[in-house]
């Protein structure tokens, strides 16, 4: 009976140290847009100089309903910053984005905006995306310079992940 309460001390003691001294493990979570080049993989392939984003492209994750470019992650905020020296890439009308997923959640909608109009919507009804796929999307009238924000709602959580990209539509 002593050896179990010995034991138990112990572990009771040992288990918050070893939290605190063995590394996290990197987050596997949860996707971005990789072409045409978003802010995230600018930051994650070096075109842009970044701070923790260029290692979490796929992090970026807040609750539903938000319209920035950081979901509100403050650590993230630059993302936000429309004079950072983002690369335009110049699409056309009707143009494919290319996701990566590292977290395949299962998906409600899939979502497209140019300022604060609704350019695209793709319901998933609940199915889990692969890992990488595309959306054609329509711009409609929409030409010129533009910063244009992919939300990709989750089904079964409160939350979104947010990405933007840096557009001319010709």
């Amino acid at each position: 009976m002593k050896r179990k309460f010995i034991a138990a001390a112990i572990g009771v003691l040992i288990a918050p140290l070893l939290t605190v001294v063995l590394p996290a493990g990197t987050a596997s979570a949860h996707g971005w847009i990789t072409s045409p080049a978003s802010r995230q993989q600018q930051c994650r392939a070096g075109t842009v100089a970044c701070g923790e984003i260029k290692y979490e492209p796929q992090s970026v994750e807040g609750p539903k309903g938000l319209r920035n470019c950081h979901g509100n992650v403050a650590r993230f905020a630059e993302l936000n910053n429309d004079g950072k020296g983002w690369q335009v890439q110049n699409v056309s009308r009707t143009q494919p984005f290319s996701w990566q997923i590292t977290a395949r959640h299962r998906t409600s909608t899939w979502e497209y905006y140019i300022g604060g109009t609704r350019v695209a919507s793709f319901n998933q009804g609940g199915q889990q995306p692969p890992a990488t796929f595309t959306h054609n999307v329509n711009f409609g009238s929409f030409t010129g310079r533009h910063k244009m924000l992919a939300i990709w709602n989750v089904a079964d959580t409160a939350n979104a992940f947010y990405v933007c990209v840096d557009v001319n539509i010709r």
